[in-house]
């Protein structure tokens, strides 16, 4: 396969080209500069063009390539200190890039995004259906490549791919600053000795070398399934634990400074959708990869560090002082060296035809005030003077050379030239000294002003929301009552937990009953990952949760464990909880007060609708059930029946639908005893037709199957069926 790698010199690209290489393709390369310092091993081709050349249409002609790889958000050549002026040129270039690669017409276009376009705080693992949320203008630039790419998909019908990677961190190359927090940890350990943490912000980092394997199964695959994966190691890490592995292997006095401040900002990008069509492990565990990282920083630790830094030891400032003084002696040295060959040009020159009129000495004087400024251009002057005086006592004396006014002139001349030429040349570069610094801070005000903006922002979402929910409150009121009343009494779970997600704007909601003392069943809920604790729970070894529930406390999961729902509360009856709400999918800022006690009001409007329909199926019992037995009459059933097959088409609840084959209204009452005994507290019996039924909740085919087993033990043979008829 013919490969065009898009971006600058970096250990990523270097990955990606020894991947491609060791796996058969031919690789081109195209740097996006015009300089040739870098070196590339194994590659075919390699050209040295911007990305506003013309040539590069004549360059995707000339390649045909079948795979195009643009490195995107870890691109080199682009400097994000200086944001605004990037992400012009980065649009630009994706821009000219893709429309390069469409007249060609052929092969797949790869564009490298990162995490960095999920800038806000999620409590779950951000999937690739949710849309992205950036900040600041590198990752606003970065979302905006994607949306390029998904353009050109749409419109044009191209094979684009969009690979989003979580939290990347390899071992630099030396002297290389990267912005991984692996690399910023060591490097700041390295240079004093301490290391700052906040484990409030936790995270999930991926490997290089892992990263680029993954990358490779999706790249090659031209059937894969979906336009965008997140190539992530799902492995939750937060800032404390990073920096105590490094403490652990950098072998040194490290201290770890405890920064745990502000609000918890968690990341993670979910994999599943890549691990599900590509599956694959991770090779380079945390602590291996960060021991690698460590170990090659400090065998290099000098390309790393400044001379002045604390961690550079006292060797290191010693040699930073020598090092500044040389540099300040080296304009006197130069200044001492170059006087030598204007002296012996001013000795030749006099009375010479062609240059004897040219005053060497003036030049010299001129070319230190030009260059080094105002204080070199004095010390020329005066090694100036020195030699004029010197050669004049060729043919005079000294004191003949002192009476002669030519020579005060001409000394007046040289240092008034030398000195004001010297002093413009200070004052230009003070001025454009001080441009530079006045320019940096604004751009770091600028910086500020965008992190205390996007903090507004947040907190104006949030107020808004709250006046919101506020303003409609009753509304919401009503609609609780008026629907969950409309409901058939079987039916109230089920719409209860629709409603619920609904009002809380969460998309995972899961409505559990209470069997016994100690576990609750499954009843109904709205997404798969609300199912994720199963259908059985032993709730009271959940112990943050239960603490909470049992004084009748709405659960937050502050710390955002990944097995716990991250709000959760009870419904009671008298003493007795009865069920419990969980919710599942909600950011990390709506996890507060306000919407503990709005939970707390929606529980209690459908603790009252599910106990009034309780109590009228109660107050039926004796014409739901046959005489003398726990099995449902024909009606009771199949009203029940049809109410769990409607919930199972709209995703609410899983049941099954079994047929006892064999029993009869006389061995019906001994039938209904031996079989309850292999049923849960969940599940029903049921007539239909004269026959005996068994439905079965929250249970599939497969699980069915182990039901059926065991009545087949007792004696009793059972089928499946769709539906009761």
């Amino acid at each position: 396969m013919i490969v065009l790698l898009i971006g600058g010199s970096s250990r990523f690209m270097d990955s990606m080209i020894d991947k491609m290489n060791k796996s058969g393709h031919q690789v081109y390369l195209f740097t996006g500069r015009k300089d040739k310092r870098a070196s590339y091993k194994r590659v075919f081709e390699r050209y040295n063009f911007a990305y506003d050349t013309d040539s590069i249409e004549d360059i995707f002609k000339s390649i045909q390539p079948e795979l195009t790889i643009f490195m995107g958000a870890y691109d080199t050549n682009f400097d994000w200190n200086m944001a605004r002026q990037e992400s012009v040129r980065y649009s630009t270039a994706l821009t000219n890039l893709l429309s390069a690669y469409s007249i060609t017409g052929k092969g797949r276009f790869v564009y490298i995004s990162s995490h960095e376009v999920y800038s806000s705080v999620h409590g779950a693992s951000v999937t690739e259906t949710m849309p992205t949320e950036s900040r600041g203008l590198k990752a606003l630039t970065i979302a905006h490549g994607e949306e390029l790419c998904n353009s050109y998909r749409t419109t044009q019908g191209m094979d684009t791919l969009i690979l989003r990677f979580d939290h990347i961190y390899g071992i630099p190359k030396k002297g290389e600053r990267l912005e991984d927090s692996c690399f910023k940890m060591c490097l700041e350990g390295l240079k004093t000795g301490k290391i700052s943490a906040n484990s409030r912000n936790s995270f999930s980092m991926i490997y290089l070398k892992d990263a680029v394997e993954f990358a490779y199964k999706a790249i090659v695959d031209t059937k894969s399934a979906h336009a965008c994966y997140h190539i992530s190691s799902m492995e939750e890490i937060n800032e404390t634990q990073l920096a105590e592995l490094i403490q652990k292997h950098m072998d040194e006095k490290i201290e770890l400074v405890d920064n745990s401040v502000g609000e918890k900002h968690r990341l993670l990008l979910n994999g599943r959708r890549y691990q599900d069509e590509y599956p694959t492990r991770i090779f380079v565990s945390y602590d291996e990869g960060v021991k690698k990282v460590v170990q090659y920083m400090k065998r290099y630790r000098e390309t790393f560090l400044r001379d002045e830094d604390a961690g550079a030891g006292r060797l290191g400032k010693l040699w930073h002082n020598i090092r500044v003084i040389i540099k300040k002696l080296i304009p006197f040295a130069e200044n001492l060296i170059c006087f030598i060959p204007f002296f012996m040009l001013n000795n030749r020159a006099v009375g010479s035809r062609y240059f004897g009129r040219l005053d060497f000495y003036l030049l010299y004087v001129l070319l230190f005030a030009i260059v080094h400024g105002q204080q070199q251009a004095l010390l020329s002057a005066v090694l100036a003077v020195a030699g004029y005086c010197f050669r004049q006592m060729y043919e005079r004396t000294g004191f003949e050379v002192l009476l002669d006014y030519n020579t005060y002139v001409w000394i007046a001349q040289l240092f008034i030239l030398g000195m004001v030429v010297g002093y413009m040349r200070d004052q230009l570069r003070y001025i454009k000294d001080e441009h530079e610094e006045r320019v940096g801070y604004l751009h770091g005000k600028l910086g500020d002003i965008e992190d205390i903006n996007d903090s507004n922002i947040r907190m104006k979402q949030s107020f808004e929301m709250q006046i919101m929910n506020q303003k409609d409150s009753l509304g919401k009121v009503y609609e609780i009552t008026s629907r969950l009343d409309a409901y058939a009494p079987e039916e109230v779970l089920f719409y209860a937990a629709e409603m619920l997600a609904k009002l809380m704007e969460s998309k995972g909601v899961a409505i559990y009953t209470v069997a016994n003392g100690d576990y609750a069943r499954l009843f109904s809920a709205t997404s798969k990952e609300a199912r994720r604790l199963g259908n059985s729970i032993k709730y009271t070894a959940m112990e943050n949760m239960y603490n909470e529930l049992k004084e009748r406390r709405v659960y937050i999961n502050k710390t955002l464990e990944d097995q716990m729902p991250l709000m959760a509360s009870a419904v009671y009856e008298g003493e007795e909880m009865q069920l419990i709400l969980m919710l599942w999918g909600l950011p990390w800022q709506r996890m507060t007060l306000a919407e503990a006690n709005r939970l707390t009001v929606i529980g209690a409007l459908i603790q009252n609708t599910v106990l009034r329909a309780n109590r009228y199926l109660d107050a039926l019992k004796e014409q739901r059930y046959v005489a003398g037995t726990n099995v449902l009459g024909e009606e009771a059933f199949t009203h029940l029946a049809t109410a769990f097959f409607e919930a199972r088409d709209k995703g609410l609840t899983e049941c099954t639908l079994l047929a006892v084959a064999g029993v009869n209204e006389h061995n019906r009452q001994e039938a209904a005893g031996v079989l309850s005994g292999q049923m849960r507290q969940t599940d029903y019996l049921g007539i239909v037709q004269g026959n005996l039924y068994v439905l079965l909740s929250n249970t599939d085919r497969q699980g069915a199957k182990s039901v059926m087993e065991r009545f087949q033990a007792k004696g009793y043979r059972s089928e499946l069926k769709e539906e009761a008829a």
